[in-house]
């Protein structure tokens, strides 16, 4: 186990940092393993990226780590109904399920199971298939819904089990009546109940997207549902599938500790996502409000000005804030997070301070503030060292960049190029508000 520790030392520092390693490995060794994680499979998944799950899955299996995988089959299943000449029928993003479709469900259902088993043996990682016997249901509408269950009680006996004996569980999304029969249960769903029985440490939902997807089909890096739930909803870009995703984490994560968080992420970057701060997908979490101040008090001053000295490790001059002209401040409810935004060139934005502390980092919430951020203003500019950590970042997230010396400069919504470059001699000839720089 030391040596493989180790190897994954080295390999997680080229992800993150060695220090982001030790401590997720720390925190996951310390966690009961069949608490460790719930990885929540799509059926795209076993179709197109089998490898890389079972090369994921079997790289936590080697640390020791024993996740608990619960998997769907939706695109095999449309595709099987369609060869035998059965039509894929859905109300509110649910599958009606016939007894037609339950017996083509059903074995195609045994048979991913099995395959996504024998690809874990393959791999040298013992794995247990479970495809009964964990989720006692009963008709959620069987008028309309046909044999679609409702999760009653879950049974943990069986996954238990094979986490005592050194093997990955692998449960199918079937659940039984009280006679026997069997019933169909949405993947999301299934995953959401067994998380509320399990109550593991991590919670993650393996997609073909990589994540929650904008309206330009790019990857929503975090969510704050208490920020951003009701407007997600809301949106038509939101597509019924990951609407209902989304719908189900949000019910998960209520009856949940505050601190628990919701990954959607790729097969591929799973180790990321489990090893490294800012992850790779689509973090969900209940979060916390962010508190606009467009006249901040002296004492959010104070509280603000303390942030900010702590997080860069300088101390700012008293008159600082007072040389900002127009300045608004975004502060989150716990006071870990915060953007201070100035007037600009031709009334600009321009993002003076951006901050989120050591111990906020992987939560999401720099990346709850930045949606704000990005409410209020869809036109800004902002500097960056090129050594700051969070540089690399914002190149993500900006339209145009501008290096120069140590400074990148960045903008959003900045269409014409005279106006870009006022941009940039203004942000490199800002004061920075540092006693000493």
């Amino acid at each position: 186990m030391t040596d493989v520790r180790q190897i994954v030392h080295e390999l997680l520092a080229q992800l993150g940092s060695s220090r982001e390693a030790q401590q997720y490995l720390k925190e996951y060794s310390g966690t009961n393993q069949a608490r460790f994680a719930v990885v929540k499979v799509g059926g795209g998944i076993l179709r197109d990226q089998l490898d890389e799950l079972t090369s994921a899955l079997a790289f936590l299996h080697r640390l020791g780590l024993i996740p608990v995988v619960l998997h769907g089959a939706g695109p095999q299943l449309d595709l099987a109904l369609a060869e035998a000449g059965i039509e894929t029928e859905r109300r509110d993003g649910l599958r009606v399920t016939s007894e037609s479709v339950m017996s083509v469900a059903r074995p195609l259902m045994y048979k991913e199971n099995l395959r996504l088993v024998e690809a874990l043996e393959s791999r040298g990682v013992r794995a247990r298939g479970i495809q009964h016997g964990v989720f006692q249901c009963s008709y959620l509408d069987q008028e309309n819904l046909g044999l679609v269950g409702e999760v009653e009680q879950v049974e943990l006996h069986a996954v238990e089990s094979a986490v005592r004996s050194g093997a990955v569980p692998v449960l199918t999304c079937l659940g039984e009546s009280p006679s026997g029969q069997v019933l169909n249960i949405n993947a999301d769903i299934a995953t959401r109940e067994l998380v509320w029985k399990l109550r593991p440490h991590k919670v993650i939902f393996l997609s073909p997207t990589g994540g929650l997807l904008d309206r330009q089909d790019r990857i929503i890096s975090a969510v704050s549902l208490t920020n951003d739930y009701e407007a997600l909803m809301q949106q038509p870009w939101l597509h019924s599938g990951m609407r209902l995703k989304l719908q189900q984490i949000n019910e998960m994560l209520q009856q949940l500790p505050d601190n628990t968080s919701v990954s959607i992420t790729s097969a591929a970057q799973l180790t990321r996502e489990l090893f490294t701060y800012r992850g790779a997908g689509t973090l969900v979490r209940k979060g916390e409000a962010i508190n606009v101040f467009e006249n901040p008090s002296a004492e959010i001053l104070v509280v603000v000005k303390k942030l900010v000295e702590q997080s860069f490790k300088k101390t700012l001059r008293d008159d600082w804030f007072e040389q900002l002209e127009g300045a608004l401040v975004l502060l989150s409810e716990t006071g870990r997070a915060a953007a201070i935004i100035t007037k600009g060139v031709g009334e600009l934005p321009y993002l003076d301070k951006f901050i989120v502390t050591s111990e906020a980092q992987g939560e999401g919430l720099g990346a709850a503030i930045w949606q704000v951020v990005r409410a209020r203003y869809p036109a800004l500019y902002w500097r960056s060292r090129y050594t700051n950590p969070v540089t690399p970042w914002y190149f993500q997230q900006a339209d145009s960049s501008n290096r120069s010396g140590q400074w990148v400069v960045f903008t959003i919504g900045v269409e014409q190029a005279e106006q870009r470059e006022r941009c940039v001699e203004d942000s490199l000839a800002r004061d920075s508000g540092w006693l000493v720089e």
